[in-house]
């Protein structure tokens, strides 16, 4: 007996067929509104934005002349400036590096940023002091933003080296710097004086956690390229 028989003569339901269109139109619109609500998170705010970081009423001007104790980079007459107090074994930081390299790839290049990294080594990061040094000692050698960009993409590498100097002359090799400068420099802590300089002007300016960063006077509430470039364009349109 056919099956369309059968169920003809005992009375049995047909089959339902197992339509699946709703259930993909519904994924589909699900994926529509997690794109769109990831969108929205991560998109840059307008410049214009009430949402962004302002500086207090009575917000003084950051002391330029604190800048020689941080290391720069772009035209000294750039409209704005940006600032950036750091941990070279800080997490955050290394999240940060990839903002700072776009910072200068964006703005500072075409001078219209000069950026200052000003050293914060905490306490409680045993190799962040070694790692300022070493960035400094490359920077003898016309290297600093060569080593800095290096040791924050080996951050996982060295962080809880026993030996930072063994790490950091085999990076300096590998920028091929002058080995046995780099490793006099690093071994007589030549640079250490100066790290606690720009420590110091951490402190004056009361910063307490890194990465804090600073566009002219202007403390960003989340570092990130998203609310960086937001107010780097406030403050270039409010300087024309």
């Amino acid at each position: 007996m056919g099956e369309a028989n059968r169920r003809k003569q005992t009375g049995a339901p047909s089959p339902k067929k197992n339509n699946r269109k709703p259930l993909i139109i519904g994924a589909a619109a699900l994926a529509i509104a997690i794109i769109t609500g990831l969108y929205v998170l991560v998109r840059p705010p307008a410049p214009d934005s009430d949402a962004l970081p302002v500086a207090g009423p009575d917000a003084e001007a950051f002391p330029a002349e604190l800048d020689r104790y941080g290391v720069s980079v772009g035209d000294e007459d750039a409209p704005v400036v940006v600032r950036e107090f750091a941990d070279y074994q800080c997490p955050g930081c290394a999240n940060f590096a990839d903002v700072s390299q776009r910072l200068k790839r964006e703005y500072v290049e075409g001078g219209q940023v000069r950026f200052v990294y000003f050293d914060l080594p905490l306490q409680q990061h045993q190799n962040a002091m070694p790692a300022a040094m070493a960035a400094r000692c490359a920077g003898d050698q016309d290297s600093y933003w060569a080593m800095h960009d290096k040791l924050y993409a080996l951050q996982t590498e060295w962080g809880g080296s026993n030996d930072p100097v063994a790490t950091f002359t085999r990076y300096a090799d590998d920028l091929d710097l002058d080995e046995r400068r780099f490793r006099r420099c690093m071994n007589t802590e030549l640079h250490r004086e100066d790290i606690e300089e720009s420590a110091n002007v951490a402190r004056q300016m009361r910063v307490m956690s890194t990465p804090t960063v600073m566009v002219d006077n202007i403390r960003l509430t989340r570092p990130g390229w998203g609310q960086l470039s937001a107010v780097v364009e406030r403050e270039l349109a409010e300087k024309q």
